[in-house]
């Protein structure tokens, strides 16, 4: 299974940074970026809302998604949290080996 990017929005920086901590405690992510406040608009309960968020770029892999997704779940303040992955498709080998070998996964083949 390849690598991911793991896409999240947070209401604050602290809670970005609070859900990143535990992400890598745990080993389910090797990295992340916490960009931002960004704007973010977007349809919620038939309203078109705006909001200033954070917006998170964490690297991962698809065998993780599951655990990643609810350990962010069990920590955001969202009712329903942006957790959107994408696979990496290619990119400098010595950086994804350090990804494999940085994440929870590392000693499987």
């Amino acid at each position: 299974m390849p690598p991911i990017i793991v896409f999240m929005t947070t209401a604050s920086k602290r809670e970005a940074q609070r859900i990143v901590q535990t992400l890598l405690e745990k080993r389910l992510i090797a990295c992340a970026n916490i960009l931002g406040p960004v704007e973010s608009r977007f349809r919620w309960q038939d309203k078109i809302n705006r909001a200033k968020e954070f917006l998170v770029l964490m690297k991962s892999d698809q065998k993780l998604f599951q655990e990643l997704s609810k350990a962010v779940k069990e920590r955001h303040s969202y009712d329903v949290p942006e957790i959107v992955a994408v696979p990496i498709e290619a990119g400098f080998k010595p950086y994804l080996e350090w990804l494999e070998t940085t994440l929870a996964i590392s000693g499987e083949s």
